[in-house]
């Protein structure tokens, strides 16, 4: 079995971008690969955060991933400051790396746009991401599309290592939704749907109420045309809400086209309010089972131990390879 692993933040609410880009990808991965999963705690702090709220957002991520499906049985499931070898091996891939290459990352260049200067666990987050993937010996990176750049670093300097230290790390292959992957905004579908826009209306959380949810596919930008058709070009709006409504529904984009033929965008949006809110309903209701429960924390300490002592060996491989420590 492929070794696979991932992870997500604890800022914010997961939203369906996330969930139908990278997440259910996890769900698919777990039953015929060796998977692990992690809550990447130590990335979220590249930026202030209230640590009594950060704690509780953890928790929020953890007890998500087994509501979507993953089951702790089947995939190691774990918060990354609990396994220390994450942040070893990052400043070891640190002092592998460059400057030039970590400036040249989009998310860094868009978050530090304006900005006089930038934190530095900003701008070396990618070199973390690395350590996370390298540390365990990954062999397949499932992600949304926006993290491309991202794994294709990771891939480079496992690469730039492994030519200066032979047999290092396995260097990684990216794992990428081909459909449901592009999920925007719905006030601006020009850009990706993001948990930090500051309108709440321009995204669907995983944990939305219906009248939450009714209330932004409602307002969702569309176009004047009034046809109820797949067109990036010309009318993103509601190409994206079709490529929402397939993925949730399991219909294919032509088929969906044909079904809403002379109807309007009214009628469609009423229609998706619908599926999506079926699709999002046994996930919260799980959520509700899990987050207070200590099934939930069990897993998260048992799914640590798991992960360092898969961890472990692998780091004390690569710092001897290094010359790093004494010999025993």
């Amino acid at each position: 079995m492929a070794r696979v692993f991932s992870g997500v933040q604890p800022t914010g609410n997961i939203h369906i971008g996330n969930y139908l880009g990278a997440l259910r990808q996890f769900v698919e991965l777990q039953n015929d690969n060796d998977c692990i999963y992690c809550v990447v705690d130590m990335h979220s702090i590249t930026v202030p955060q209230n640590p009594k709220e950060l704690r509780q957002h953890i928790l929020d991520v953890a007890a998500l991933y087994m509501a979507i499906g993953l089951d702790p049985e089947k995939a190691i499931l774990f918060v990354q400051s609990d396994v220390p070898g994450h942040a070893e091996l990052s400043w070891i891939l640190t002092c592998s790396s460059y400057t030039g290459e970590l400036s040249r990352m989009t998310q860094f260049k868009e978050k530090s746009r304006n900005n006089e200067s930038a934190g530095m666990g900003l701008f070396s987050y990618p070199i973390l991401m690395a350590a996370d993937i390298l540390l365990y010996d990954t062999e397949i990176v499932p992600v949304g599309n926006d993290q491309k750049q991202h794994i294709e670093l990771c891939r480079d300097i496992a690469i730039r290592v492994n030519n200066r230290f032979e047999n290092t790390f396995v260097v990684p292959e990216g794992k990428y939704m081909k459909s449901a992957a592009r999920v925007m905004s719905l006030d601006d579908p020009t850009n990706k749907m993001s948990k930090s826009a500051e309108n709440i209306h321009s995204r669907i959380s995983l944990l939305d109420e219906p009248s939450k949810i009714k209330k932004s596919i409602m307002k969702a930008t569309t176009d004047s045309e009034g046809t109820i058709r797949v067109d990036w070009d010309e009318k993103p709006g509601i190409s994206n809400l079709i490529t929402i409504y397939s993925a949730f529904s399991g219909i294919d984009i032509p088929d969906i086209e044909k079904k809403y033929e002379g109807c309007g965008y009214g009628d469609f949006k009423k229609d998706l309010v619908d599926v999506t809110v079926e699709a999002l309903t046994p996930i919260q209701e799980r959520y509700a089972e899990i987050r207070k429960s200590e099934e939930l924390k069990t897993a998260l300490k048992e799914g640590a131990e798991k992960a360092n002592a898969i961890a472990v060996p692998i780091l004390r491989r690569v710092k001897k390879k290094f010359g790093l420590g004494v010999k025993k």
